[in-house]
């Protein structure tokens, strides 16, 4: 009868170490997760605080204001605009009308090289079953 009262407390001191090794666990989690959130919080005011900053530097008025101080703009005149007429000549074509596109030729050729042409790797051949 003693040995098994030795048991049986031995069995409960176990017991309440477990329990007592799961409630520190569980208190350090719930501290990360604490902290976790108040990470992600401070993080959300720096990204609150520089999209403000942005908005702040991209503002049309404030853009206008650099403009005009830093570059020397002047409005269009009509007379800067010429006519269709004084455009250059188009340059050469050095491929016949009826020729294949040389460059198209070359990517087909390297392409070729890689992979059979028929196959993609994700649809089956014709004819092959799956």
């Amino acid at each position: 009868m003693r040995i098994i009262h030795f048991l049986v407390i031995c069995s409960l001191v176990v017991a309440a170490a477990y329990v007592y090794r799961i409630k520190m666990e569980s208190t350090v989690q719930t501290e990360r997760v604490v902290r976790l959130r108040a990470d992600i919080r401070e993080e959300r005011n720096q990204i609150a605080a520089l999209r403000a900053e942005w908005s702040t530097l991209t503002s049309p008025r404030r853009l206008q204001g650099l403009a005009e101080r830093h570059l020397t703009l002047r409005p269009i005149d009509a007379s800067q605009f010429d006519q269709l007429k004084n455009l250059p000549p188009r340059p050469p074509s050095f491929t016949k009308p009826g020729d294949p596109d040389p460059l198209g030729t070359m990517i087909d050729t390297i392409a070729g090289d890689n992979a059979a042409p028929d196959t993609t790797g994700s649809v089956p051949k014709q004819g092959m079953p799956r």
